[in-house]
């Protein structure tokens, strides 16, 4: 079987307990879980397509943007990557009503364990997706708040006591210890009780989330395959974890080319 066409991030849900995973292939989504274990083989068709205006781009920006869109999209702003620097207050932001829609929702504070114990902020419509695209084998809410800025102020304090990134090598060798994300949380909150109370976020008390992954071998040695210098990618597809490709050749990071116009033959 074959498909082609433009690619974007997989799109990811939890079915007792096991991430699925969905590959945006052209008009098609294609179930990357039914997969596991069989060879397959992408091929990059040399076409970037800009995600937003559709037209031809030399190279894809913000994962999957031309240069143009992404200096005027809301969505590839920096203060996507730094929600504390959120500058909708000041109305110098790029698409207001965007901004309004995006960042004047409902944002969740979280610990994650996908490499170590890490702070993350998302919007509470992307939970548990956010955790997946990280590759968590665990995570945990703990606070919620009304606005975008205010999650980027306490995700700035938090980083003074846990990491806040992920070391994508450990965790797609899976080299992650178990971790009481609760005990944690009741460790850190005490810190910046003065800044919760500030800005009146709510805490939450859950129970962490397990998440499991479809693999079947996790590689001892990491190679990242890239389609600008592999165009033609073939391999058995061992597992998927995070937004990674997990193949008996090397990993592939799908999220980061987005846009690319590939054909996948399984």
């Amino acid at each position: 079987m074959q498909l082609s066409g433009l690619i974007s991030k997989m799109q990811t849900s939890l079915s007792r307990g096991v991430a699925q995973y969905q590959l945006p292939i052209g008009d098609k989504l294609l179930n990357m879980n039914d997969l596991i274990g069989e060879a397959i083989q992408l091929k990059f068709n040399g076409q970037i397509n800009c995600a937003n205006c559709g037209k031809a781009t030399n190279k894809s920006y913000s994962q999957g943007y031309c240069y143009p869109c992404c200096q005027k999209l809301a969505r590839c702003d920096l203060c996507i990557m730094k929600p504390e620097t959120c500058h909708h207050h000041l109305g110098t932001c790029r698409e207001p009503d965007w901004g309004l829609k995006n960042c004047f929702a409902p944002h969740v504070i979280y610990l994650a364990n996908s490499s170590g114990v890490k702070v993350g902020i998302t919007r509470k419509s992307n939970i548990p997706g956010r955790w997946i695209d990280q590759g968590a084998i665990s995570a945990l809410p703990i606070l919620e708040v009304d606005t975008r800025l205010k999650s980027g102020q306490i995700e700035v304090a938090l980083k003074a006591f846990v990491n806040d990134k992920t070391n994508w090598r450990k965790m797609l060798k899976n080299e992650v210890e178990e971790t009481d994300l609760v005990q944690v949380r009741d460790e850190l909150l005490p810190k910046i009780q003065l800044l919760v109370d500030e800005l009146g976020a709510n805490t939450l008390r859950n129970e962490a989330l397990e998440i499991n992954y479809p693999v079947v071998e996790y590689p001892s040695k990491i190679s990242a395959l890239n389609f600008d210098k592999t165009p033609l990618i073939s391999g058995v597809l061992q597992g998927i974890k995070g937004q990674y490709l997990i193949l008996d050749i090397g990993v592939l990071n799908i999220r980061k080319f987005g846009s690319y116009n590939i054909t996948l033959t399984y």
